[in-house]
């Protein structure tokens, strides 16, 4: 078995987005989940923090600790990476949870010259990826292996061997608490090891000491499991994982090239060769990962999706792309040496087959949008969406077809001021002056105060003038109020003219604007 202490806070440290440079190397840190503290960096430890307290508890003991959130699919991700490191060594790892592996001891034994010698050559690999302090732990079980490597023979010696046959000795000296991550594992929701305790059982070697009927009556199925634990008879056998299929692809181009329609017809071939591997596991890749590496090491990173699923020519198509915009943000300055792709996202194949009958109008119209969108380029093609926000034009969001809605302004968050629904159908991208006077022909405006110099009674847009039938208002928009370089003041009318036709109008810094009609 392979521990590695406080992987949680580990995780935290080598995740890309929150990495040492959101957190230092020496930073108190504490994981939580439900208020407990499930992990802890060693300077939080040497505060006075500690795994099981409560968070309250925890932040009166290290006043400066900085408390995250546990993130299960973090500190699985992050593990991932480990474990095929592991792998490229010693084959047939188990894991058992991030932090925490199992590997079968025989093979990589006879391979370097014994248990001991093997664990030590994983340590070194391990230490080589960044990864401090990982104890290792031989038993007869994994469960003992487990125990073996957190309470081995000590922090200098952070390798365990337990010897065949004497894991019943090993384990009796252990406090019986152990055995709680066991029965949590297992979904039990009772205080198994508080009522060990009150009934006198502080050691595993106590609870084996108890006789299996006993244990059966009071803690039926589970609890004689764990009593088979607690004796150092363990049979549960290491279950290695299978190692994923490899289904990247990646081109290499010596020399680098510069020019886009070089590099998609070098891209051709390979494109068709990641589907195909996809395919032959009945999958079809759904959201595509496309890395771009420079000459001189710059990279260019993104996530592609489609409506669908991708073809060939759709991820030469995401692959030119991208080029595209690497170089004219300056991302890529120098010619392309290496093209990855990777599916992000698959789905079934049997998802996407085909109906007998014909495909439907959703798929013509995809396939034309996406024809469409292969001749004039990703944002040649778009769909509106509807953001957050008081103004009309900022809520415009345009997403290129096939891309998923990302919105910088959330629809759902308050906005004081922003207009309701009904909305305008027509936004005008710059607002277009207008004037507006009263029935004396005089203009007319809005004072500190909010109210109308006078009623509305025609307006002047483009040159036309429009009578006013009838007008609502003012709706005052206020924005950043305590910033006087940014701050915004406004006031909102809807008006109807002599057609029949309204009008969104905004007085705003003594002049009159039209931002938006009702079609």
């Amino acid at each position: 078995m392979l521990w590695f202490p406080d992987w949680p806070v580990t995780a935290l440290l080598r995740d890309t987005g929150t990495g040492p440079s959101a957190y230092g190397l020496d930073e108190p840190i504490a994981v939580v989940e439900r208020n407990l503290v499930v992990a802890c960096s060693a300077a939080a430890r040497a505060e006075g923090v500690r795994r099981g307290q409560r968070r309250r508890d925890a932040q009166a003991a290290c006043p400066g600790l900085t408390i995250v959130p546990s993130d299960p699919a973090r500190d699985a991700r992050a593990f991932s990476p480990v474990v095929s490191a592991v792998e490229e060594q010693a084959p047939g790892v188990q894991i058992v949870r991030p932090g925490l592996c199992a590997l079968r001891a025989r093979g990589p034994a006879r391979y370097y010259g014994g248990e001991a010698s093997a664990a030590q050559v994983l340590r070194q690999v391990l230490t080589a990826h960044g990864l401090e302090g990982v104890r290792a732990g031989v038993a007869d079980g994994p469960f003992t292996a487990e125990q073996a490597a957190r309470f081995g023979t000590g922090p200098d010696d952070p390798v365990s061997v337990i010897d065949p046959g004497a894991a019943a000795s090993f384990l009796a000296r252990l406090p019986v608490t152990v055995l709680g991550d066991v029965w949590a594992a297992w979904g039990a929701t009772d205080d198994l090891v508080g009522l060990l305790a009150r009934l006198g059982v502080q050691t595993l070697g106590d609870f084996a000491g108890l006789e299996r009927d006993r244990v059966r009556e009071r803690f039926g199925d589970r609890g004689l499991r764990l009593h088979a634990l607690a004796a150092g008879q363990d049979s549960h056998p290491v279950q290695p994982r299978t190692p994923p299929p490899e289904l990247h692809r990646e081109v290499a181009f010596e020399p680098p090239l510069e020019i886009a329609d070089q590099i998609a017809f070098g891209m051709r071939i390979a494109a068709e060769e990641f589907l195909t591997r996809l395919g032959a596991h009945d999958l079809v890749c759904t959201e595509l990962r496309v890395e771009l590496t420079g000459d001189r090491g710059e990279r260019s990173e993104r996530v592609w999706l489609h409506p669908a699923s991708f073809d060939a020519a759709a991820v030469v198509d995401r692959v030119r792309w991208q080029l595209g915009e690497a170089q004219g943000e300056g991302g890529l300055a120098s010619g392309v040496a290496l093209v990855r792709i990777e599916p992000e996202a698959v789905d079934a194949a049997s998802h996407h087959t085909p109906a007998i009958f014909g495909s439907g109008p959703e798929e013509r119209v995809h396939h034309a949008l996406s024809r469409v969108q292969a001749m004039l380029g990703h944002r040649g093609v778009v769909t509106s969406a509807i953001g957050g926000g008081r103004w009309l034009a900022e809520r415009q969001v345009q997403v290129p077809w096939g891309d998923r809605v990302v919105l910088a302004k959330e629809r759902a968050r308050p906005w004081p001021g922003s207009l309701p629904d009904p909305l305008p159908t027509t936004v005008f991208p710059d607002p277009r002056d207008v004037r507006v006077t009263g029935a004396d022909g005089l203009p007319i405006g809005v004072g500190e105060r909010g109210e109308l110099s006078d009623a509305p009674a025609m307006f002047v847009e483009s040159g036309r003038r429009r009578g006013v039938t009838a007008w609502a208002g003012p709706w005052p928009v206020m924005e950043r109020g305590w910033d006087a370089a940014r701050s915004r003041r406004a006031h909102r009318f809807q008006v109807v003219d002599t057609d029949q036709i309204a009008w969104l109008l905004v007085w705003e810094d003594d002049r009159w604007q039209a931002e938006a009609r009702y079609d």
